[in-house]
């Protein structure tokens, strides 16, 4: 197992294939670098560096009860980056993932990335709030925060069922995808996992995306039932000022699995523009 051990002695698991131009998965909420094999795979034949790491807290990583929020995550990943000596790098994140990429690109990015990409992103915010009134009431995180806590083995069974899209008429449902969505989150921290609903659901990355200037690729579902499209997606491109959108009409959120083909082959042009 490749590990790095931070500066406040939590350690890293990721996993690092290939050379080449490197691109770097940053996978959400509460799985693991695993959720990234569809892409890992394919960027890798296409001659790329392939790079995912697990969230502290998450899959084989630490198991700190400590840096639960997004701008430890962004530091973590600045950590790392530097560790490998990545350069001329593309980050791309999916959901909770989608947030630590334009966290840490604003931040530690200079110099170091190329391109980014937010597929199903949580940015720019999702909780509702005066400034933010058309965003889901905290209640709904909370609920998520009690399923997390209290029955964790099932909450996350039922979890992947709209993750997917899989109550939708028609869906075709994949057990086994359905079991390892499960199989990563139980790998994880019950701490970190609760811990994460919060950096992923009140953080607001408006500043970030508006101080970014590297090309930023948006890719979203329009079905998607769990960072709803209009909410963030839509909103987060027009805050960049170099961004692009992409929306797939009837794609969920967990759409970098179900929809693999389309988004890879969406990807590689991106990086190849």
């Amino acid at each position: 197992m490749a590990t790095i051990t931070l500066k406040d002695g939590t350690e890293i698991y990721y996993k690092d294939w290939g050379t080449g131009q490197p691109i770097v998965f940053h996978h959400g909420w509460p799985l693991s670098g695993d959720d990234w094999d569809g892409q890992m795979i394919f960027f890798l034949n296409q001659g790329f560096r392939v790079i995912a790491h697990d969230r502290r807290g998450h899959g084989r990583s630490s198991h700190t009860d400590i840096g639960h929020d997004m701008e430890t995550y962004a530091a973590d990943v600045a950590e790392l980056t530097e560790f490998l000596d990545l350069k001329d790098a593309i980050h791309i994140g999916h959901s909770t993932g989608g947030g630590e990429v334009i966290r840490y690109v604003a931040k530690y990015g200079q110099g170091r990335v190329a391109k980014a990409v937010l597929i199903s992103a949580v940015a720019p915010v999702m909780v509702q709030s005066e400034t933010n009134p058309d965003g889901i009431p905290l209640s709904v995180f909370d609920e998520i925060r009690v399923g997390t806590a209290t029955q964790r083995p099932q909450y996350f069974q039922d979890f992947t069922i709209p993750f997917y899209g899989y109550n939708r008429e028609g869906a075709k449902v994949s057990q086994g995808i359905r079991d390892n969505w499960w199989r990563q989150g139980m790998m994880g921290s019950i701490k970190a996992h609760c811990d994460c609903i919060k950096a992923f659901s009140e953080t607001d990355f408006t500043e970030d995306l508006k101080s970014v200037d590297l090309p930023v690729l948006v890719l979203h579902g329009e079905d998607d039932q769990i960072v709803p499209f209009a909410l963030t997606g839509a909103r987060s491109v027009k805050l960049l000022k170099n961004g692009k959108l992409i929306s797939y009409p009837g794609f969920p959120h967990g759409m970098p699995t179900t929809e693999a083909a389309t988004i890879n082959a969406d990807l590689l042009a991106f990086i190849n523009s």
